[in-house]
């Protein structure tokens, strides 16, 4: 019988190393996502009109942002040219289904003409969970963002549904938004790559649910 040498050969060398170098990139693919921030907050009219530097708004910052998140989304992990899912778990609003929405802003550490950037989570009128995935190449203003700097906090801002200007606190009738309680979670999926809500902590389990609906049904 031949006795087998316990050195691998230079051939096969290559072969594994490819193999644990495919192995290794196939771990990192399904792991290219992060969560921005993941917060339960309650917002009241005395909150949006008390709220600085500017009213309606709910400021993420500090503690509240993932502290591992990338100093870089450009590189190694391409996030700039990905998507960012947003998840919105209304669990207080008031009665007669005004429709809602949020501004989700991103604050960089260093910014180029406006400086900032917003996305708009799914417009809703009652309680429910909402979900959606964005561009990061198509939402307002991305592009003055520089992201090869990171971002510095994130701005959410409640709105009606007439547009950039409706802030929830200017309306008349603001008693239709507030208070209100949410939660709200962004996670950032990179190019190429899928959102996976097993790989998010805290969730509960998913339901069969399209994006942008609602996993409570209506109540006739």
């Amino acid at each position: 019988m031949q006795r087998m040498s316990g050195r691998i050969g230079r051939g096969n060398l290559s072969v594994f190393s490819s193999l644990v170098a495919l192995w290794l990139g196939t771990l990192t693919a399904q792991a290219e996502q992060f969560v921005v921030f993941d917060a339960t907050f309650t917002f009241t009219k005395e909150d949006a009109d008390n709220s600085k530097p500017s009213q309606s708004h709910y400021y993420v910052r500090d503690k509240l942002m993932n502290s591992e998140r990338p100093k870089d989304w450009t590189t190694p992990v391409d996030y700039r040219n990905g998507t960012a899912h947003v998840r919105l778990e209304v669990l207080e609003k008031p009665a007669g289904g005004e429709a809602t929405t949020w501004s989700v802003c991103y604050i960089p550490n260093k910014g180029r003409d406006k400086g900032y950037g917003c996305f708009n989570t799914p417009v809703y009128k009652e309680a429910g969970i909402f979900e959606q995935d964005i561009s990061m190449t198509k939402f307002w203003q991305n592009d003055s963002i520089v992201w090869e700097q990171g971002i510095k906090e994130m701005h959410l801002v409640i709105k009606d549904n007439s547009g950039g200007s409706g802030h929830a606190h200017k309306r008349q009738d603001h008693e239709k938004f507030f208070p209100t309680k949410v939660r709200m979670t962004v996670i950032q999926v990179s190019a190429g790559s899928k959102y996976d809500p097993s790989l998010v902590p805290n969730l509960p389990p998913a339901k069969d649910e399209k994006p942008g609906q609602s996993v409570e049904k209506s109540k006739k």
